[in-house]
């Protein structure tokens, strides 16, 4: 035991260094949110039927690693309060009202960002007497983040992207 214990004092902790690049990105993802919206980013995910593998790489976003909140970006419990609507999974039918209320209740400027690639066409449910399709065979989608499961990397990429395009958009009809 006392080894252990002069091991534990003695060496340097087994933990990564802090993210370099997806540290460049989440400061990039914060500055042109404050550029676009005056504020921080709220997001509203919606689980609409997948098998959980996309929604673990979003709950990676809040980690120590990436640690998104730090920056102001922040999942909120209310369409209401959402600025994107994150959908991941095949819409199932029992689903389908619940995503349109939520997308319903979002005020405008409002974007919807589909994750993984059960979300874009229902991916390995596809077919099923369950599944109604893809996030667009319920509500416009702005943006399709591809991947089973896409990486926290490619999420935070997406949330940039969709970012830039709304402001060169406002600045195009400005």
């Amino acid at each position: 035991m006392r080894k252990f214990l002069l091991e534990g004092l003695l060496k340097r902790p087994l933990t990564e260094d802090a993210p370099t690049a997806e540290g460049n990105l989440a400061t990039e993802i914060d500055r042109t949110a404050h550029r676009r919206l005056g504020r921080s980013l709220a997001i509203r995910m919606v689980d609409a039927g997948s098998c959980n593998g996309c929604e673990l790489e979003i709950h990676a976003l809040g980690n120590p690693y990436y640690d998104l909140d730090r920056l102001g970006l922040h999942f909120v419990a209310s369409p209401r309060h959402a600025d994107i609507l994150m959908v991941t999974g095949p819409v199932t039918h029992n689903m389908k009202t619940a995503l349109r209320r939520s997308y319903d209740a979002m005020p405008a400027p409002k974007w919807v960002v589909s994750v993984g690639d059960c979300a874009l066409d229902g991916g390995c449910f596809r077919g099923s007497y369950a599944i109604a399709g893809g996030v667009d065979a319920v509500i416009p989608v702005d943006l399709h983040i591809p991947g089973c499961a896409p990486s926290p990397v490619d999420i935070m990429k997406g949330l940039l992207t969709i970012l830039d395009s709304a402001t060169a958009s406002r600045a195009a009809g400005s």
